[in-house]
């Protein structure tokens, strides 16, 4: 029987589960026996912890900054090559059965097999909330395999039950199913997961609870709501779909589960002080907005629903602040980002009456982020900003922007912007190789917030109702931005923002200031968390990409005290004696050897332009519509035919624009529009 056969099925009657799950320190058993191993709480609490893995976390031997790194290759933040998605050709189909694995569903439809009658029966000893709870974890665990592949691929098999070894059975199963019909399957397997869990997870924060599952449900319920709108007309949603229909369904159903969420939370953010650094001499924390992502236990910050906490006894470590104490982590802000933060009045930094000069930016980071939003103040490494306090609380170490000039990896800032939001100042996190136990937070309830206000304009032909009113206004508070959201949109300039930020677009036109407006929103909140590219996919945002190149900018080097010998601030090295002598750029685009992009280029840092030595994006990032989805490996493809010698027989179809042989780039799609 072929392996993508067995992976539909059960397989054996004895399941392994081979991946101890660090979420909660706690193992589950090697092997499972079914006849009698679903029938106490304790069991199924060990079989669906092992689930909690598969959200995105920091990663334990991973020398950049966990999941505050997730954003790179977007236009909010890159690292130091551009990924192949914005090269057309050059992003290639796999050999093996990417983005088509049932594994995780095999044996979560496994467990409600054996579970669910069990249950259903009275037949399950210990604490009955416990087997409710593992019962929810179960529902909200299939569907997030679900949205795993559904996001990534679109259209795809639903696997309702444990299939048997008949061929022809599972063959038909194989089939992709509209990728609508799976996002309601996926918001019904929510709708259970809320039924069954609970207010508060046995395990606290580092469980699943039904604020969770509303949460997850408005972000799925927004993405295809938002897809359905933005690619209706084109082969990337069903040709016989009443799309307008359908996404109103789905925006209303991310409306209804936000809401959930953000009326509990809308008047209980986490406070900002508003202070540039998180933490002051002792340790003590200066500002509460900034420690909830950088410190050990976020269970006493109120909106963070859902964290992975790290046991160094246990061995459960990273790497992260060994990166952000001591260098930029091979990460950056992009200008875009930077730019479409407003200033403290509310006015973006293009309004006369902003207050924004733009000479600013040629006496440092620092000095161009005087007066804005200070998401990007306490979020950015600016000129002297604390890296680390030391081991005592007391050793403030600091930051170089020169780092700027290195052409590290793993190490160098690539844009000039270097990231800080995660990095905490305890040397005791950093002073070795994994040594780091900063928590990595899975789910924030501020997202709800976000999630509602974009819902409520889509849906309801660019109006805002007293719900996302008070949404939007809180979280500008927060940000302590002006709360007055109107006197932005009216000052909104679209193509002005079209130059920095690709959320200007959809579908290849700027869309309205006042969504343009709901969508910064988002970007400003979210910077770093790991949902730009999603977002930016949903919208079909990259159109212009097609036939104009994008180049990313960081910092201004170029007329700046940086790059002045005669500047207290310019960038200095310490010589053979010991002597601090000014650093220059060198540019040398050709050898690949400089270290800065040529000023006649631009003024500002061009991280893409430093080398033209196997650089296929020197001209800018490109895009192909096919991009907008990820291509299915070729082996799926033989493992589902009919006949194995004839790859035509398959009972499954690639997506659009790409090939099922492996190795292949993507190709254009006809009469795109």
């Amino acid at each position: 029987m072929n392996k993508y056969i067995k992976g539909l099925m059960l397989g054996t009657a004895v399941i392994g589960l081979t991946a101890c799950s660090d979420f909660l320190n706690e193992t589950p058993p090697d092997k499972l026996i079914p006849e009698n191993f679903f029938n106490t709480a304790d069991n199924l609490k060990s079989y669906t912890i092992n689930f909690y893995g598969l959200f995105p976390t920091h990663s334990s031997y991973m020398y950049r900054l966990g999941t505050f790194s997730s954003d790179n290759g977007t236009d909010n933040q890159v690292e130091m090559s551009a990924s192949v998605r914005w090269v057309p050709g050059e992003w290639r189909t796999s050999n093996d059965v990417a983005n088509w694995d049932f594994s995780n569903i095999r044996r979560l439809n496994y467990f409600f097999s054996f579970a669910l009658p069990e249950y259903e029966a009275g037949n399950i000893s210990g604490n009955e909330s416990e087997v409710r709870q593992a019962i929810g974890e179960a529902y909200f665990f299939l569907a997030y395999s679900y949205w795993s592949y559904y996001s990534a691929v679109g259209d795809y098999p639903i696997i309702d039950g444990v299939l048997s070894e008949d061929k022809e059975l599972l063959l038909d199963a194989s089939v992709r199913q509209p990728r609508n019909k799976v996002a309601r399957y996926i918001l019904e397997q929510l709708d259970k997961a809320i039924e069954f869990l609970p207010e508060t997870s046995s395990y606290g924060a580092n469980g699943l609870n039904k604020d969770c599952a509303n949460l997850f449900r408005s972000r799925v319920a927004l993405f295809e709501g938002t897809w359905l709108k933005y690619f209706n007309g084109t082969p990337m949603v069903p040709s016989d779909l009443d799309c307008a229909t359908e996404s109103k369904y789905f925006l209303d159903e991310a409306m209804k589960s936000a809401k959930v969420v953000g009326d509990k939370f809308v008047n209980n953010l986490v406070q900002n002080t508003g202070t540039i650094e998180g933490m002051g001499e002792g340790f003590t924390v200066d500002n509460p907005y900034y420690y909830m992502f950088c410190c050990v236990d976020p269970s006493a910050y109120s909106e963070v629903l859902l964290f992975k906490s790290y046991d160094k006894t246990a061995g459960q470590v990273t790497q992260i602040q060994n990166q952000f104490q001591q260098n930029a982590g091979g990460t950056g802000w992009t200008r875009g980002l930077v730019n479409s933060f407003l200033m403290k009045n509310g006015l973006p930094i293009y309004d006369a009456a902003s207050g924004y000069d733009p000479d600013w930016e040629n006496n440092g980071v620092s000095a161009s982020l005087k007066d804005r939003d200070s998401r990007i103040v306490i979020f950015t490494k600016g000129d002297n900003s604390i890296m680390s306090l030391g081991t005592d609380g007391m050793t403030p170490r600091y930051y170089n922007i020169s780092n700027v000039l290195s052409r590290q990896d793993l190490t160098a800032c690539p844009t000039g912007y270097a990231v800080k939001k995660g990095q905490d100042y305890d040397f005791k996190q950093a002073n070795m190789n994994l040594q780091t136990t900063t928590a990595s937070i899975v789910f924030r309830a501020a997202e709800a917030l976000l999630n509602y206000m974009e819902a409520c304009v889509e849906a309801n032909n660019g109006n805002v109702d007293a719900t996302a009113d008070s949404y939007w206004r809180a979280l500008r508070k927060r940000a302590k931005v002006d709360e007055d959201y109107t006197k932005t949109i009216a000052a909104t300039q679209m193509a002005k923002e079209a130059e920095g930020d690709w959320g200007a677009y959809s579908a290849n036109k700027l869309v309205s200031p006042t969504l343009y407006n709901v969508r910064r929103e988002r970007r400003n909140e979210l910077i770093g968390e790991g949902l730009r590219l999603n977002d930016i996919r949903r919208w079909r945002a990259l159109d212009q990409m097609i036939t104009t190149p994008y180049q990313i900018e960081g910092m201004k080097y170029w007329g700046t005290v940086y790059a002045d010998p005669n500047s207290d601030m310019c960038f200095t090295e310490t010589d053979e004696n010991g002597d601090k002598v000014f650093l220059p750029a060198f540019v040398s685009p050709e050898s690949g050897r400089g270290n800065m992009s040529p000023e006649a280029n631009s003024p500002y840092v061009r991280p893409f332009q430093v080398s033209k030595v196997d650089n296929l994006v020197w001209d800018g990032l490109k895009f192909t519509p096919a991009h907008y989805l990820s291509p299915i490996g070729h082996d799926a493809f033989v493992n589902a035919s009919v006949d194995k010698n004839d790859i035509s027989t398959s009972k499954i179809v690639q997506n659009p624009g790409w090939p099922v042989e492996g190795n292949v780039g993507a190709t254009m799609i006809a009469n795109w529009n």
